[in-house]
């Protein structure tokens, strides 16, 4: 049975998680900044981020062509994460296994920032 893909769900959730690793990312390298924005919400972030990127891995093919279609029209690190977690040898990797001085080197090498 084939299950229905809904494109604008799948639009949401790589927008989501572009958006959640910009805020994850930023509170980690900025901790005086929001000091809300502790270990728990961190958490939460973490915790709604993985949610998007399975919800584009669900989808197979459409979420990764969704996602591709996000960064075509918006180049950056937010929506080019979320291609990268998208990959096949990326399938089982969550944001808790990430080495995050590689990622933020990846993302910047990638945008020549």
């Amino acid at each position: 049975m084939t299950v229905p893909i809904l494109k604008n769900i799948i639009r949401q959730h790589a927008e989501e998680a572009a958006h959640l690793w910009n805020i994850y990312d930023y509170a980690l390298l900025n901790p005086d900044e929001n000091p809300d924005m502790d270990e728990e919400r961190i958490d939460r972030v973490v915790e709604r981020l993985n949610a998007h990127i399975d919800g584009l891995r669900v989808a197979g093919e459409e979420g990764l062509r969704v996602a591709q279609e996000r960064f075509d029209e918006y180049p950056e690190p937010g929506e080019l994460f979320v291609l990268r977690m998208l990959q096949p040898n990326a399938t089982e990797v969550w944001v808790a296994d990430l080495d995050l001085d590689g990622v933020r080197a990846y993302l910047s090498e990638k945008l020549g920032t």
